[in-house]
């Protein structure tokens, strides 16, 4: 199995936006905006040129949302496609999402996947930049940028402890202390403490998440702001997969599980994080508008594994491969940036340039049972999870990872007032990508110098409520994939455009948005199949196209909704549907709803429906369209004491969680399952 990348985990806040800025990430209930640090140039809602989502602190409280993928779950156009336990891919507008931010800054994924369960406890919101992103996040990709936002200490004092139980013996506890630590307040800190521990609707799969993190702030001048944090991230699971349920059998025969619990994880395999971050920030305020910021964080992230892979079925016997991994990686992250308002032609402008570094070293080793790492068990054994734990002694240099990525990016942007009503968003990012080492017996590298992304945009105001606006940039993303020849993937390139309507209703209480987008992609990396060592990927090319439609927050007065429509089309060279596993057509919402005659209540709904998906390959593999509906309702007391409790999928729909690629694996998705929660606030 490969091992986990450094750049697959999550990395934190490199770029924290101050408490008192109410110009940007003052989202209000469901009404969510985007943080400076996520459109990069200081960009609200409205001024850009591309569809923006952000999942507020409201909402997550509301459904009791306390995970990544849950998170983005609720996103209109993006696809979370879990395809094991414990690894997790996501898409938008048919492609891949590569770049997770926190606090505007990041690398790449290697490989697309998420390792692990980002908890949410330290994240005040998370914005989804939707679209090819060069010119903000280094590397152009046509689906979107997630960033998540740090919470940050706050000029007066709150406290919030929640407490939870729910289905499966799951039980949570959140710890939130924040405020001025100096009778001045020019000392601030927050505290921060989770746990999260239980089991699942999967036979064995359980799990347990520890986070604590510290922030202190320090105004050092009137000009001045010292920003510092740590955190400690451990997760562990346990009965965790590599892999799924094989829906097939070795002669293409549909295989029928009787319990959506079925899991091929047994008692000794697990899935191991221990994460550690530490961050730095200064801000720096000249006047007259201009800011600079500067930035660095360090990661150290290890890992420890045992897992098993079911390859084939036939009958009762299974062919499976098992084995034990441990990896350690070091990240260096660093970024400068300057900004400020620029006179030209008598009109004022908005100019933003900054500088970015980012270094990964990753090492790791894998112990197989035998050189061929493959053997025979009885299938019905696996299910029952009572597959023998075997003897991991095998290993060598082709079962290692010991390489170092770099990128190094200057950037360039602005935003010109060409009339009143008129803006022209403009700029550029110049990348420089190597790496070197090995990974599993093969070169691990790439060279990429002085390449350009440029990215421009227009918004035009046709009223003071309404705007429409176009954008165009180009696609450019290093890989790290490995093809059939042992070799890198050539780097991700093509263009992405997309036109839009933006609009603000109900006393600008409402915002909502209609966009058109297309995007041509080369070299997508496809799974080619496992070579006895790792995964390898052939590089195909693909046209997408579709629309996507969005309204978020107050719509009526109590009433608070998210919701989005998004239609998908992807075409492969040929002109052939391609990617079938993401949904043509999907709808995501999340409402609530105060009651009038009784304020202290509150009820609400989340929704989510997506069209039929199947196998690439097999159109006998599918998922038909369905649809999950959750309910909630919530009561205040008082001002400090609350209550609530949320039920999910109410209508028990069985559905498979994804079919991402061309896998004809799978596991079934939660059954109905119900969350109370006590919450005590200050």
């Amino acid at each position: 199995m490969p091992l986990a990348y450094a750049d697959d985990m999550t990395l934190p806040a490199t770029q924290i936006e101050s408490s008192s800025d109410s110009s940007q990430g003052q989202s209000v209930g469901y009404q969510g905006e985007p943080v400076s640090s996520t459109t990069r140039l200081g960009l609200t809602d409205k001024e850009t040129p591309q569809g923006v989502t952000t999942i507020t602190q409201q909402e997550l409280k509301d459904f009791k949302i306390t995970g990544i993928k849950d998170a983005l779950r609720a996103a209109p156009s993006v696809t979370v496609e879990q395809t094991e336990t414990d690894r997790t891919e996501f898409t938008s507008r048919g492609f891949d999402i590569n770049t997770f931010e926190y606090d505007g800054m990041g690398m790449p994924f290697v490989g697309t996947v998420l390792v692990g369960e980002q908890d949410l406890a330290e994240y005040e919101q998370i914005d989804v930049l939707h679209g090819a992103n060069g010119l903000m996040s280094g590397a152009g990709n046509p689906s979107a940028t997630v960033n998540f936002v740090r919470k940050r200490p706050t000029d007066t004092f709150q406290a919030q402890i929640n407490t939870s139980v729910g289905s499966w013996d799951n039980r949570r506890v959140d710890v939130d202390v924040s405020g001025p630590l100096t009778p001045t307040g020019n000392v601030r800190g927050r505290f921060i403490y989770t746990h999260d521990k239980g089991d699942s609707w999967m036979d064995r799969y359980g799990h347990e998440r520890n986070v604590a993190a510290g922030l202190l702030a320090f105004d050092l001048s009137e000009a001045d702001t010292l920003t510092v944090g740590f955190s400690q991230h451990n997760s562990d699971s346990n009965a965790s997969t590599w892999g799924n349920l094989p829906l097939v059998d070795s002669s293409g025969n549909a295989i029928h599980y009787s319990s959506r619990g079925a899991n091929i994880g047994q008692p000794w395999t697990y899935w191991n994080l221990n994460t550690q971050r530490a961050f730095a920030e200064l801000k720096h305020d000249f006047g007259n508008g201009w800011n600079a910021t500067l930035t660095a964080t360090a990661v150290k992230e290890k890992q420890d594994t045992n897992m098993l892979y079911v390859y084939q079925v036939t009958g009762d016997d299974a062919t499976v491969y098992a084995n034990h991994t441990s990896s350690e990686a070091h990240q260096l992250l660093g970024e400068a940036k300057l900004s400020g308002p620029f006179t030209l032609f008598g009109r004022e402008h908005e100019l933003t340039i900054g500088t970015a570094y980012g270094r990964t070293h990753q090492q790791g080793r894998e112990y197989d049972v035998s050189a061929d790492g493959s053997y025979e068990t009885s299938f019905a054994g696996i299910l029952a999870g009572n597959a023998a734990l075997p003897a991991f002694n095998y290993t060598s240099d082709a079962l290692t990872q010991n390489f170092v990525d770099t990128q190094r990016s200057v950037y360039a942007g602005a935003r010109f007032s060409l009339t009143d009503d008129l803006h022209w968003i403009a700029g550029a990012r110049m990348l420089s990508a190597d790496a070197s080492g090995s990974s599993y017996g093969a070169d691990y590298y790439t060279h990429a110098h002085g390449k350009v992304t440029p990215y421009t945009g227009l918004v035009y105001d046709l009223t003071p409520q309404w705007s429409v606006y176009g954008s165009w940039t180009e696609i450019y993303t290093p890989q790290y994939n490995v093809g059939a020849d042992n070799k890198l993937l050539a780097p991700l390139e093509g263009k992405s455009t997309e036109v839009g309507v933006k609009g603000s209703l109900m006393d600008s209480r409402l915002n909502v948005t209609a966009a058109l987008f297309k995007a041509d992609q080369r070299n997508v990396a496809e799974d080619a199949g496992y070579n006895g060592v790792q995964e390898v990927y052939n590089p195909v090319d693909y046209k997408s196209r579709g629309v996507e439609l969005q309204a978020s927050g107050e719509a009526l007065p109590g009433l608070d909704l998210l919701a989005g429509y998004t239609y998908v089309h992807i075409e492969n060279d040929d002109g052939d549907r391609a990617r079938k596993y993401v949904p043509t057509h999907s709808v995501r919402g999340m409402a609530t709803y105060r009651l009038p005659f009784m304020e202290q209540a509150k009820v609400g709904t989340r929704v989510s429906w997506q069209s039929a998906v199947q196998n690439d390959d097999n159109s006998a593999i599918r998922q038909n369209a369905y649809a999950l509906v959750d309910l909630m309702a919530s009561y205040d007391f008082n001002s400090n004491w609350s209550t609530s409790l949320n039920l999910n999928n109410v209508f028990d729909r069985k559905y498979l969680l994804s079919l991402y690629n061309s896998a004809t694996t799978a596991s079934y998705g939660a059954t109905r399952n119900v969350t109370a929660s006590v919450t005590w606030k200050y």
